[in-house]
């Protein structure tokens, strides 16, 4: 979605510390939500200090979500398939939290994320592998989730008390069918949002912006248009 969002929005993108092409922490833990949450504030800081005044939103994926629901200094956020609420996980969910070690074990684990597995492709798995099996990345996300599940989803899960505070316009979308992070996690924080608007989408599971590109651009411009 980066380049159609570029056609209409100056777009800024980062993979949190340890995920995708960013460094990867030299101590543990691994998973470190307060970090990620510095991390989020000091691009929007260098955003604010580039383009003062200008109106910034913010896209926030699955755990990304639950950061962006946070940050103060944006005038409207969007999730997709956002964490945040509380949910039990499940087989798949393990799946997601482990470093695949060959190119069955990353398609088994999109297969939990992508409800049409034709999207699944060649051109999809060469975009991925090279970062998924960059040496010692499998065994650091290991370690990055290591031990019961249930302690990253309550340390990314959001208090009550701050979602109330939130008072920017937030767009939730969740597919239906999203197996490793169900939408009852968004069904929750939107109904805690004052201003949340939320879309269920049918056949569709975690990669929103894969597996329903069109109505996701769609409703991104239209929200984000919005923004004086």
């Amino acid at each position: 979605m980066l380049g159609p969002l570029s056609e209409r929005f100056e777009v800024f993108a980062m993979d949190l510390v340890g995920f995708g092409k960013s460094g990867r922490k030299p101590v543990q833990p691994y998973f470190d939500y307060k970090l990620w949450l510095r991390q989020a504030a000091a691009l929007l800081a260098r955003i604010a200090g580039e383009r003062p005044g200008a109106p910034i939103g913010v896209i926030g994926h699955s755990l990304s979500g639950s950061l962006a629901a946070q940050e103060k200094a944006v005038a409207a956020v969007m999730t997709t398939g956002s964490m945040g609420g509380h949910f039990e996980a499940n087989a798949a969910t393990r799946r997601c939290w482990s470093g695949p070690r060959s190119r069955e074990d990353l398609v088994l684990t999109l297969q939990g994320l992508i409800r049409d597995h034709s999207i699944i492709d060649e051109a999809y798995l060469a975009a991925r592998e090279p970062v998924v099996f960059a040496p010692g990345y499998a065994d650091y996300f290991d370690a990055m989730f290591k031990g019961d599940p249930a302690r990253y989803i309550k340390a990314a899960a959001l208090p009550a008390a701050t979602l109330k505070k939130i008072a920017c316009p937030v767009l939730m979308l969740h597919g239906r069918e999203d197996a490793p992070f169900p939408p009852t996690s968004s069904v929750q924080i939107a109904e805690r949002i004052a201003q949340a608007d939320l879309v269920l989408l049918a056949d569709c599971s975690h990669s929103v912006a894969f597996e329903r590109s069109a109505t996701f651009l769609a409703l991104a411009t239209e929200f984000f248009g919005r923004l004086k």
